[in-house]
């Protein structure tokens, strides 16, 4: 015996709030905007004063709003296309996708970072010290007021207590991660600097260049890890796994044979439950089981005919 599972209504959709925007979508709008006014100031400044450190940090934050602007494109495309029949589970992951492509150029940065301090070891070149460590306070200032805005930190923790997996807005994580980047670049130019220009230690300005490049790169490969997994199917927490077999199987009559958990979205998942049973109910009975918060978006209960004496060791776990 086999039963699928029915909605009341015999049809659902597929948006699960995508369409919804989120408050990440309008933070990363905000930074763009200061980044690209910082960005027009320091490239303006850096022509009419001939200064190469302000024309340099004006491109650099240029890359860098560009970076931001795929962010915006995939909180946009994941809303205008939340209702699209041809997206099997919504957009959900298209914020994984962003969050992806993000990690990607922050590691691609963190690599021309590492490129140019080694550069910098082997053909060391003279330092104007007041406008480069006036630069570097300037972009401190704005990229420390971004990553406030953005504020994904909090979020974050506000949000422990329900994020089973961890699949959260990678997407914004990715712009936070980029302008914490700057930030710290900042903050260890500013370092090196004042150690160069007062102990005269001037290595210290490409040594701490390799510092901020290996520190970047580690935020890129974990958000790569992350937002990847989300991409290829990985199986979700092993938390919620563990209460959907608690609420079906404490009825001894019930095993479950095989279950399927994934993200299709920030913070919100698909499950795919076969359930051997030796007294069958209908799909829905098992799905009222289910806790109502665990972020289940799409249940899908298989119902199949068992023997009386279940032994749960030999059913697929």
């Amino acid at each position: 015996m086999m039963q699928h599972d029915k909605h009341p209504s015999w049809q659902h959709g597929h948006g699960f709030g995508q369409d919804q925007k989120r408050p990440g979508e309008v933070r990363t709008i905000i930074v763009i905007t200061i980044t690209g006014a910082m960005m027009v100031v320091e490239i303006a400044t850096g022509i009419l004063f001939g200064s190469m450190a302000l024309l340099a940090d004006g491109l650099h934050m240029a890359s860098h709003a560009a970076a931001l602007s795929i962010n915006v494109f995939a909180y946009i495309y994941a809303r205008r296309h939340a209702h699209d029949h041809r997206y099997t589970f919504g957009t959900g992951k298209v914020n994984a996708l962003g969050g992806f492509t993000g990690a990607i150029l922050l590691a691609l940065f963190a690599l021309i970072m590492a490129w140019e301090s080694i550069k910098r070891f082997v053909y060391p070149v003279e330092i104007a010290f007041n406008p480069a460590i006036f630069v570097a306070v300037l972009g401190l200032i704005v990229n420390g007021v971004s990553v406030f805005i953005l504020g994904y930190q909090n979020d974050h923790q506000h949000r422990d207590g329900n994020d089973h997996d961890h699949h959260h807005d990678h997407n914004l994580k990715a712009a936070y991660l980029h302008v914490l980047a700057d930030a710290l670049t900042s903050l260890l130019a500013i370092f090196a600097l004042l150690t160069a220009k007062y102990l005269g230690l001037v290595w210290m300005d490409p040594f701490m260049g390799i510092v901020g490049a290996i520190l970047v790169s580690r935020w890129s490969f974990g958000l790569i890890r992350d937002a990847g997994g989300v991409l290829l199917d990985k199986r979700g927490s092993e938390e919620i796994i563990t209460k959907i077999k608690n609420c079906i199987e404490k009825d001894e009559k019930n095993r479950i044979s095989d279950l399927h958990l994934w993200s299709v979205g920030p913070n919100i998942y698909a499950v795919i439950i076969t359930v051997v049973t030796s007294n069958p109910k209908p799909a829905e009975h098992y799905k009222q089981l289910i806790p109502s918060d665990l972020n289940l978006v799409h249940v899908t209960v298989e119902v199949h005919q068992g023997a009386r004496n279940l032994n749960s060791s030999s059913l697929q776990k």
